[in-house]
This record gives C-alpha cells, structure tokens and sequence, in this order.
C-alpha cells in the first residue's frame, strides 16, 4: 500500500474513534442530567385566538361552543402531587392530557418505573374524565387499584405512576 492510503485510513479511524467518544459522552450526560424539557409554545399561541373568540362571544354562544357540557362539579386542573414534578399543575381543557417518559408527552415523566407512553386521561362525552393505561409496564393506578379497562376518574382521587402521584382537583 501507498503512504497516502496509510495516512487516509489512520485518519478516518481517528475521526470514527472521535465520533465514538462524543457519541459516549452524549449518552453518559443525558443519563446524569436527564432529558431536556422544551416549552410547546407554538400550541398554547395557536388556540390563544379561539379562546379570545369565546370570551368575545355573548354567554349563550359559550355555553354552545363549549364542545362538551360543563358540569357544575367538574374538575379544572390536574396536579402533581408527589414525585419529582410535585406542584406542576395542567389545566383541564377538553384535550388529551398523555403521561410517560417520552419527549412529547403532556406531563413528561422523569421516572424509571414509567414507561414511554403510560398513560393518558381524557374528557368523555359527558364531561367526565377518563384514565387508561397505555399497556405500561408497571401499571398505572387509581386508588390503589391497577386500571384494566378505561376508568372514570373521581374529584381528588390519586393517580399513580411509579412513583409520581397525580390528582383532578376543581
């Protein structure tokens, strides 16, 4: 082989060990600091018009824009109430509020017991909440019992996933 052969094939394999060592060391900080939560601007800006549009709109045309009926005990927010989120609180609208480890999640889980996609709750037709499991791993839980099936949600009663608790609350 020719010298210049040699010292390509030498110097493509130290930028190919480079890149190994920078890939390593990637994986070895997001293990440490975990993974980077970003702000979803561009989705709370995209409805800030529709709810100017409502609040706009004389009292009876709300009540019949409002997509599902309000009822008089229904819950407004859902809050983190242990866990390494304890305090963050998520406003209830009439969206699917999704739970797990993965980076678009509504509530992004920090938690080894938690898997990728775990959980999600939504608003039935009747304005009641609902919780299903998304066939974790270890379970999701409401009031110590592991959910199956879709399961309405009662006012203040706890959710767990792993070791995060969550709570409908007015």
């Amino acid at each position: 082989m020719s010298e210049l052969t040699l010292t390509v094939m030498r110097l493509g394999f130290l930028a190919v060990l480079w890149l190994f060592v920078i890939v390593a060391v990637q994986v070895i900080r997001s293990d440490l600091f975990g993974t980077r939560v970003t702000q979803r601007g561009s989705r709370r800006e995209a409805a800030r018009p529709q709810q100017a549009a409502r609040q706009a709109a004389p009292p009876q045309q709300r009540q019949q824009s409002g997509g599902g009926r309000q009822r008089r005990n229904a819950p407004t927010k859902l809050v983190v109430t242990e866990g390494t989120l304890t305090g963050t609180t998520v406003a209830l609208q009439s969206q699917t509020i999704t739970l797990g480890r993965a980076h678009d999640s509504t509530i992004v889980l920090d938690d080894d017991y938690a898997s990728s996609r775990h959980a999600r709750i939504y608003p039935d037709r009747d304005g009641q909440w609902i919780v299903e499991d998304l066939g974790s791993t270890n379970g999701t839980y409401l009031d110590r019992t592991r959910l199956t099936t879709p399961t309405p949600i009662p006012l203040g009663a706890p959710i767990r996933i792993g070791k995060t608790v969550i709570e409908l609350r007015k």
